[in-house]
C-alpha cells in the first residue's frame, strides 16, 4: 500500500540499552547509523542523552547536536513543535531512556502528533523489556497485558493482584508490570502472600546484562526461594492457568 506522507522529514523511534552494557551487543548496526547521521533528538534527559550517543557513536561532534526534552515537566502543548523539523525535511530521532521509544515510554506521546501530522514513523530494532521478559516467561505469548506500575497503597494493590491472577484465569492472558527498583523485593512478597500457592510467577531482572536473572515458578515454590532483586530493574509477570 503506497501511502503519501506530507512531509518529507521522517521520526525515528531509536531504542537505547537496557543497561551500561555495550551498545552494538543488543543494537543492531542500523540503528548506530541512523544515530550517526541525526542531529536532532527527542529525549528525557539530555545528559543521559548525550551519554547514549556518545557510546554508541564516539567520533560524533556533541556541539552539534540539538535536544528536545519530554518529560513531566514538558508542557503538552510545546511537544508538538517538537516535530516542526520533520515539517522542513529534516529527520528527528526520539530516544528513549531504556529500551524501545513509545512502548511504557513517554514517547508515545511524540508519535501520535507525528501521525496526526503526516509524518512518517521508523521503529528500529531493540531491546524490549517487556517482550523479551514474555519470551523466555514461558506463559502465554499470543495473549498477554502489559500494566504498568501497581497501586502503592497496600489495600489498593492487594486487590489489583487479585483482579489480575482473576484476568489471567479467564481470558487466558499473562499480567505483566513492573516497580519502583528499590520497591521490587516487597513486590514479589506482597505477590506471594495474594496469589494461589500455583499461580505462575515470572521475575525477569537485569535483562541483557551479565547479572541476567530470568526465572519462572509457582508462588509455592517462590516461597521457599531467596532472591534479592532491591534496585535491579525487573518485569513480573503472573497467569493462573486453573
Amino acid at each position: 500500500m503506497n501511502t503519501t506522507f506530507s512531509h518529507s522529514g521522517k521520526l525515528f523511534l531509536l531504542p537505547t540499552t537496557l543497561g551500561d552494557n555495550e551498545p552494538l551487543e543488543v543494537l543492531p548496526a542500523t540503528v548506530q547509523q541512523q544515530v550517526r547521521r541525526l542531529n536532532i533528538f527527542i529525549a528525557e534527559n539530555e545528559k543521559t542523552a548525550r551519554r547514549a550517543i556518545k557510546k554508541l557513536v564516539p567520533e560524533k561532534s556533541q556541539p552539534s547536536l540539538s535536544f528536545f526534552l519530554l518529560n513531566k515537566h514538558t508542557d503538552p502543548a510545546d511537544i508538538p513543535s517538537y516535530l516542526e523539523s520533520c515539517k522542513s525535511g529534516k529527520d528527528v530521532g526520539l530516544l528513549s531512556e531504556a529500551g524501545c521509544p513509545g512502548v511504557a515510554d513517554p514517547g508515545a506521546e511524540v508519535v501520535k502528533i507525528a501521525h496526526r501530522e503526516g509524518i512518517q514513523v521508523v521503529p528500529m530494532v531493540g531491546p524490549s523489556s517487556i517482550l523479551l521478559a514474555m519470551m523466555a516467561s514461558g506463559m502465554n505469548g499470543q495473549n498477554f497485558a502489559f500494566n504498568g506500575y501497581l497501586p502503592i497503597d497496600k489495600a489498593a494493590r492487594k486487590a489489583e493482584i487479585k483482579d489480575l491472577e482473576r484476568i489471567s484465569l479467564d481470558k487466558n492472558q499473562a499480567q505483566a508490570f513492573i516497580e519502583t527498583p528499590y520497591r521490587n523485593n516487597k513486590m514479589l512478597e506482597d505477590l506471594t502472600a495474594t496469589l494461589h500457592p500455583g499461580t505462575r510467577i515470572c521475575v525477569a531482572c537485569d535483562l541483557t546484562l551479565s547479572s541476567e536473572f530470568v526465572v519462572t515458578k509457582t508462588v509455592t515454590e517462590w516461597r521457599k526461594t531467596k532472591v534479592d532483586l532491591h534496585k535491579r530493574p525487573t518485569i513480573f509477570i503472573l497467569q493462573k492457568d486453573y
